[in-house]
Order: structure tokens, then C-alpha cells, then sequence
């Protein structure tokens, strides 16, 4: 069997076998985790933030799709649990002394090393190029090596000196298993914070219905509840016998509210001397008998 040719097919040319899986390049799979932002899928640049998975994103495109949530983007659920800015920590890293930046190789002509990067751990001085695993403490954004936390075991940031615990740490990248672990973590958080607000809720409900009932009862001290004022009609009725119409009403004033108030005359006061009450026209000097009292004269100036 052959061609017009003269050639020969070969059996893999005839005969289609199953397709080869295709392998990711190790080195493009670390540089798109570790140099580019999940999100937006630019280049990382500060300020430089991450979720409470482990993902790195440029704090622009998180604001921008905050914003605007209903724009469409090629990785949205990337950031599906990110509801506000509170959700990310701004990351305080630690520049890399020997990264000379991409400007220098502009040409082609110079040797890149593709596990350069632009940030290392402060402690041991690994770069955070994807071969370590790094993390960061969500207390104050600080950025470490695994093995610098495990070498050097303290409560204590070795970058800014703030406490930490355990559960304040973030792997950054990390394996599936990893993520997992850290969702299962948030996702307790969020039910503890749900619980804790409506408890929140409820006694600040209850409380404001104690000051309000302090408050009337501070208004009107004398006021008593029904139940009470009957059980005080009750007692003064057994006690002294059934009353007319009219002084159960006077009864029923003076319980329910103060009696209004009535002028007193000075005149009665003892308290007061009898001079002051002289000044007043209700003492008895001032009053005239008829005798005392003249007829109505009119004053002109004609009278002269």
C-alpha cells in the first residue's frame, strides 16, 4: 500500500491513538501565582493585598471590582468571598535586594532568571518565587517564610513586633488541601460573627426597652400599673366600706395622678413676719372702710 508518491504511511499516521495529556510548564504555573494578581491577571505591584485564602491580587483591581461587582471579568470566582475591603490585608513585604527590575533586559540579550523575585523572607532570606511556601499574619500583614516561623517560634511579628497567634497565620498559594482547610476556617468565622451580631442585636433590643420603661417610670413616679391600682382600690374599699360615687372619684384622682396646685394666701403663711406681710394689699392696714373712701374727682387744669 502506498501513495501516489511511492510513500509508505506509518501505523501512527493511520491508526489515531489516544491524545497525550498536556503538561503545564512549572516555571509559567509559579509565575502566574506569584507575579501576576489572581484577579486582574497584571503584574504584581504595591500595594499588594490577599484574601483569607492565600491569593495574591493588586488592591486597584479589588477596589474596582467592589465597585463595580457586575462588570464582566474572566476570574470572578476567584474573589466570589471577598464581600468588602475588610475581607483582604494589605501585605507588608520585604524587597529584594538583588531584583533589578524588568527594565534591564529589554534588549533579550541578557540572561533572566526566572526564580528572581522582587520579594524575600526578612528572616532566613528565601524569595518568594513559589519553591518555599510562604505566609502572611493576618494581625498586621507581615510576609514570612515557613521555615522562619518554624526555626524561630515566637508570639511575637519578627518584622513589627506585634502578638500573633496560631490561627493568624495564612498560607499564601497554597495545595488544594491547604485552601480547603482555610475555607472550612473562614466559613467558622463568619457563622461565630453572624451568631455574635444577632445576640448583639437582641440584648440591645432588650435594653432599650428596660430605659424606656425606667424612663416613663422616672417621668411619672406616681403613676402605679392597673393590676397595683386595683389592688389599692381593693384594700381601701375592705377597709373602710363601701363609699359614694363622689369620693371613689376623689380617690381615684388622688392615685392616679398629683393634685393640682392651689393658691395659698400670704396672709397665712406663719413663716413670714407680720411686716412683710404688710406690704401686701390683702393685709388688713390696707384695707378702707366706706367711710374712709371718696367719691370719684376728676382733676383738670382748669380747676385753677
Amino acid at each position: 500500500m502506498g501513495c501516489d508518491g511511492g510513500t509508505i504511511p506509518k501505523r501512527h499516521e493511520l491508526v489515531k491513538g489516544p491524545k497525550k495529556v498536556e503538561k503545564v510548564d512549572k516555571n509559567a504555573e509559579l509565575a502566574a501565582k506569584w507575579k501576576y494578581c489572581a484577579l486582574s491577571q497584571e503584574k504584581l505591584k504595591r500595594p499588594i493585598v490577599a484574601c483569607e485564602l492565600g491569593r495574591l491580587y493588586n488592591k486597584d483591581a479589588i477596589i474596582e471590582y467592589l465597585l463595580d461587582k457586575s462588570a464582566e471579568r474572566p476570574n470572578t470566582e476567584v474573589v466570589a468571598h471577598i464581600r468588602s475591603i475588610k475581607d483582604v490585608k494589605e501585605l507588608n513585604l520585604t524587597d529584594n535586594p538583588a531584583w533589578e527590575g524588568e527594565s534591564h533586559n529589554i534588549k533579550g540579550d541578557c540572561y533572566e532568571d526566572m526564580h528572581c523575585a522582587m520579594f524575600i523572607c526578612p528572616v532566613v532570606g528565601l524569595e518568594m518565587n513559589g519553591k518555599h511556601k510562604f505566609c502572611y499574619l493576618q494581625t498586621c500583614g507581615c510576609v514570612f517564610s515557613e521555615r522562619a516561623l518554624k526555626e524561630v517560634k515566637t508570639e511575637i511579628c519578627h518584622k513589627c513586633g506585634d502578638p500573633f497567634q496560631e490561627d493568624d497565620i495564612v498560607v499564601l498559594n497554597g495545595s488544594k488541601e491547604e485552601v480547603e482547610k482555610l475555607q472550612k476556617a473562614l466559613d467558622e468565622r463568619r457563622l461565630k460573627a453572624k451568631s455574635a451580631k444577632k445576640s448583639k442585636k437582641s440584648k440591645d433590643a432588650k435594653s432599650s426597652k428596660t430605659d424606656d420603661s425606667t424612663g416613663n417610670l422616672l417621668k411619672n413616679p406616681e403613676t402605679k400599673p392597673a393590676s397595683n391600682a386595683a389592688s389599692t382600690n381593693g384594700n381601701h374599699s375592705d377597709a373602710a366600706g363601701p363609699s359614694t360615687s363622689g369620693e371613689s372619684s376623689k380617690a381615684v384622682k388622688t392615685l392616679t395622678g398629683p393634685a393640682t396646685g392651689s393658691k395659698r394666701s400670704i396672709q397665712d403663711m406663719k413663716d413670714k413676719s407680720e411686716t412683710y406681710k404688710s406690704l401686701f394689699t390683702s393685709h388688713s392696714s390696707a384695707k378702707r372702710t366706706k367711710d374712709q373712701i371718696s367719691n370719684w374727682v376728676t382733676h383738670t387744669p382748669y380747676h385753677f
